[in-house]
């Protein structure tokens, strides 16, 4: 199977080509907070050049869908419905949660793993993971401390954006996380790895948000409707 990964939903614009028989075949990761609907496409042709592949010879794209960027969520998974839907291939939407954590889990799936992303505003969007990868606590969105209580129920390892703002709320003198790993952006290799594992979904993939858009329209700008 060969899959094409897309992430834009955090701080990196990335994809990979993954084929299950001889590993990563090309992969780029460009780091950037903004910016990733002009970087996406010439990124995805560089790859597909690198890896020698068409579109056509694809079997799956796989795309972050959140939580993350509102707008970098739309990015990446437009991009993958639309090579998707031209190519005739299917597109499977996986969580940057689940992502940042594939790597440790694979490495020791034994102990407890948080994956935890920064919401800002004192918030964090988080899922932890128990022995053999199952979920204990699903996605959702929590204030920082919350998000340290639900970590704290075993030791843990904690990665993801949010990572050192989960730490810093540990209480002083309780047992300390196992390792802590900021990382802006999950790892697109796995991503690639996670795409061609999944189950095919029901449909197109979808934003994965846990949260209302910070931006909201103006009452009194709004005109009077005749």
């Amino acid at each position: 199977m060969r899959v094409l990964a897309i992430d834009t939903a955090l701080e990196a614009c990335s994809a990979a080509v993954f084929d299950t028989n001889s590993g990563i075949a090309a992969s780029e990761t460009r780091g950037m907070a903004r910016g990733h609907a002009e970087q996406l496409m010439p990124l995805i042709a560089r790859v597909m050049n690198k890896a020698g592949l068409e579109f056509a010879y694809l079997d799956r794209i796989a795309v972050t869908t959140g939580p993350g960027s509102f707008t970098g969520l739309r990015v990446g998974i437009s991009a993958a419905r639309g090579i998707a839907l031209t190519a005739g291939k299917p597109a499977i939407g996986l969580s940057t949660l689940a992502a940042f954590a594939a790597p440790l889990i694979a490495a020791d799936d034994g102990t407890q793993v948080v994956a935890a992303i920064d919401a800002r505003h004192e918030h964090i969007f988080l899922q932890v993971f128990g022995v053999n990868g199952r979920t204990l606590v699903p996605p959702r969105m929590a204030a920082v401390r919350d998000a340290t209580r639900a970590a704290m129920t075993a030791p843990a390892r904690i990665i993801g954006s949010g990572a050192n703002k989960v730490a810093a709320a540990w209480p002083k003198g309780a047992e300390p996380p196992l390792s802590v790993e900021q990382r802006g952006a999950p790892d697109i290799d796995w991503i690639a790895r996670l795409g061609a594992a999944a189950p095919e979904g029901d449909g197109a993939p979808k934003p994965l948000y846990l949260r209302e858009p910070d931006a909201r329209p103006q009452d009194g700008a709004r005109l009077p409707r005749r």
